[in-house]
């Protein structure tokens, strides 16, 4: 006979934090975000950790290099997916590794016989307002000059216009020579009174620029996640099939954990996977591995050797894989019983194994409502695709500017090693949707606000870092009557913005 739970599984939306008694120190400016990414021994610390509690989803529409660099500034860390080549995404890992802070590679570009068009149609999608002019409009060809808004008015010109006409050209810009350092860089920039300095190559190719307002970034950003060598923290996402050549390439390219992408880990291909990497690196490469739901699951990947467990099945906002297939737990209850089953092998082992909540999160109190039921931090696809350094495009629909999305089960991703079962090598039918997103932004300016968020409700509940947060967070279940009642109600409200992702 099938076994049957004897109680309903719980999302996030049906739990709320209860206050508890905060002392005069329980500010949010004391708040530490700081958690475990890899597991440790206990009286160890973590080889790897990360600054914020967050990262980004092993999705095509969500985690590319520039999210990966955009993510480690604010501490968290990017998983590059891995439904594309082997030498693709090796490359992406190369181009975060390889950038340093301060020193921006141009995204921006266009050729002397590009038009006025092509400059505010970069400006409009890109956000930039300057752009380099090169020989032939690619990003480390022969500078020729440099285009912002001073040398243009669009009701005087016309959009044809060649670039040439009025660029500022090579021989009126102030540069400096690749190898320059940060600090040099800067100072050339305040004491010529610049917004942007290009750095050139030896044969005057466009190496990068150096922007006076990524000095004062900088400063406000001191939770940067950097390695030992100063290049930013990466991930990568991985999959049960191509491993034997895939894992060797990251790793020469620098990535510096890995983890699993796929849509069930209580199986043996996962298994396969990770010994795999042990017997041929050992403990040096750290791998994620995932997703399951329960403590069988996660006892099963622990054994295995997983460095840390994602935690859900059916709960992101593209998936339909419980529509598709039956299958899935509510996600709230999914990682109370994966903490559970985590905290057990920790008292037995000694050995801590973080765990990630990945998907089920649609308000920003959802990601503390996780880290209080015992995840170490979560996983977001959604809530990091609406932003300008997600790959995707921003389109304009009925009015309002969108960003795609779609999921990596979806016939647009086309992404079947995610869902291996030993089969044929294809998509037998869908588990995710393609879709749009409300477009929000930068990254920076959202995630501070959700991270303000997360930090005042931890000191409501009398907690100064995560940790404190798990051990005296006290939760209750809401009816649906009182879910009504935590919103506006009863009023007519004049601006619909509530604030919440």
């Amino acid at each position: 006979m099938a076994f049957y739970y004897d109680k309903p599984s719980h999302t996030f939306a049906e739990y709320l934090l209860v206050p508890g008694y905060s002392d005069a120190n329980c500010i949010p400016n004391n708040v530490s975000l700081k958690t475990p990414l890899v597991k440790f021994k206990k009286g160890e610390t973590p080889s790897l950790s990360m600054n914020i509690p967050l990262i980004s989803a092993t999705m095509q529409s969500v985690s590319d290099d520039r999210m990966a660099i955009s993510l480690a500034k604010e501490g968290g860390v990017s998983f590059i997916y891995c439904s594309q080549t082997v030498e693709q995404q090796a490359d992406m890992i190369r181009r975060v590794k390889s950038y340093k802070a301060g020193f921006v590679s141009s995204d921006a570009n266009v050729s002397p016989d590009s038009t006025l068009g092509d400059v505010l149609r970069i400006k409009e999608e890109l956000g930039h307002s300057t752009i380099a002019v090169t020989a032939d409009g690619t990003a480390n060809a022969k500078l020729v000059g440099v285009v912002t808004s001073r040398d243009y008015r669009v009701s005087r010109m016309s959009s044809d216009e060649k670039v040439h006409t009025f660029m500022t050209p090579f021989e009126k810009l102030v540069t400096a020579p690749k190898g320059t350092s940060l600090k040099e860089a800067n100072n050339i920039i305040w004491d010529n009174k610049l917004n942007a300095l290009p750095i050139i190559d030896e044969d005057g190719c466009l190496f990068s620029f150096v922007f006076r307002k990524d000095y004062d970034q900088h400063k406000e950003r001191p939770c940067e996640l950097l390695d030992g060598d100063k290049s930013y923290i990466v991930g990568a996402g991985i999959n049960t099939k191509d491993y034997a050549e895939r894992v060797p390439a990251l790793i020469e390219a620098g990535a510096d954990v890995l983890c699993i992408d796929s849509s069930e880990g209580f199986s043996e291909w996962q298994s396969r996977t990770i010994t795999w990497i042990r017997e041929n690196y050992g403990d040096t490469v750290k791998v994620g591995a995932g997703n399951i739901v329960d403590g069988d699951g996660f006892r099963f990947l622990a054994e295995a050797g997983a460095d840390f467990i994602k935690v859900g099945i059916g709960g992101g906002s593209i998936c339909i894989t419980r529509e598709a297939k039956g299958i899935g737990r509510g996600q709230a209850t999914s990682v109370i019983e994966v903490a559970k089953a985590r905290d057990e092998y920790f008292k037995e082992t000694g050995v801590y194994i973080p765990i990630c909540s990945d998907g089920g999160i649609v308000l920003d109190y959802h990601i503390t409502l996780a880290l209080a039921m015992g995840s170490d931090f979560c996983m977001l696809g959604r809530y990091f695709s609406r932003f300008d350094e997600s790959p995707t495009e921003k389109v304009m629909v009925n009015g309002n500017y969108m960003k795609e999305y779609w999921g990596e089960g979806s016939a647009r991703a086309r992404n079947w090693q995610r869902y291996d079962m030993g089969g044929a090598s294809k998509l037998s039918f869908v588990e995710g949707v393609d879709c749009y997103v409300p477009y929000a932004g930068s990254l920076h300016d959202n995630l501070d606000v959700t991270l303000s968020k997360m930090r005042s409700t931890m000191c409501n509940c009398g907690a100064l870092n995560i940790k404190e947060l798990q051990d005296n967070a006290k939760l209750t279940l809401v009816s649906a009557t009182s879910i009504v009642e935590g919103g506006a109600h009863d009023v007519m409200v004049k601006n619909s913005q509530s604030g919440n992702k």
